[in-house]
């Protein structure tokens, strides 16, 4: 490869979007959404301490413990993570897929140590796809019930390891729920319901209420290549699959292609 050809990351990183550790998880959620990104860098006086992520604001926001606090009072520093890694700038992105099989996001210094930039699963899918066919690429679905509550989908998520459950009901597939329905769900609710009556709602509240429909589906005979531009052009991290027969054959996430490269 040339050296006019070579991709450097300085040549794929997006800006940092960061907050504050003292800002409200409130403020980080409206970040996140806004700019389609997951997790946003943590700082505190300029430097990186770390992340935050949908998940760990709706682990938060669903604790029965912070109840009686408005959302707008509970601090990022609560829910701060040290999933993230470090690259430079004049490095290569062929360092990027082993980086980002272990953390979900590259925070990229200069060699101050300055932050200048951050690389995201989107931001490696853009420029440096897998490979592999369709099959090689999916994750399993994993389903629940519409009428379910979200309690046992909060209790599902955190005992099975799974971000995302593909919705079901009688007639099918009707949906999608992740980490990202629950934390804006969560939100909402404290924002608007009474701290004493919380704990009797909350427990009210069904998968469907949440969910996100109707599910996007693209049949499993397309290239992989279309499918992550369908991804990226609507700003989502996931797509069910579809075999032949109109049955699901599994769901291609952005994390499920990183670990295929």
């Amino acid at each position: 490869m040339s050296e006019d050809t070579y991709i450097y990351i300085r040549d794929i990183m997006a800006r940092p979007v960061t907050i504050s550790k003292s800002a409200p998880i409130t403020d980080a959620l409206d970040r996140m959404l806004e700019e389609g990104v997951d997790p946003l860098i943590v700082t505190d006086n300029g430097g990186v301490i770390g992340t935050i992520s949908r998940q760990a604001i709706a682990d938060i926001l669903g604790k029965k413990r912070n109840s009686d606090m408005p959302p707008t009072k509970i601090h990022v520093a609560n829910s701060v993570s040290k999933d993230f890694t470090v690259a430079y700038p004049d490095q290569g992105i062929e360092i990027l897929p082993a980086l980002l099989q272990h953390a979900k996001i590259v925070v990229v210094f200069d060699e101050d140590h300055k932050l200048i930039g951050q690389v995201a699963y989107g931001d490696l899918l853009r420029v440096m796809q897998p490979s592999k066919e369709m099959t090689e690429v999916l994750d399993p679905i994993i389903t629940i019930n519409a009428d379910e509550r979200v309690v046992h989908l909060r209790r599902r998520m955190v005992d099975e390891g799974c971000s995302r459950f593909i919705v079901t009901d009688d007639n099918g597939p009707v949906g999608i729920v992740t980490e990202t329905d629950v934390a804006r769900s969560m939100r909402a609710f404290r924002e608007v319901v009474e701290s004493k009556h919380q704990d009797h709602r909350i427990r009210n509240l069904i998968v469907r209420d949440i969910m996100s429909s109707p599910l996007i589906t693209a049949d499993a005979a397309r290239p992989v290549s279309e499918v992550i531009d369908l991804m990226l052009k609507k700003k989502i991290s996931s797509i069910a699959i579809e075999n032949g027969n109109g049955r699901l054959a599994g769901i291609i996430t952005r994390s499920s292609l990183i670990q295929a490269m």
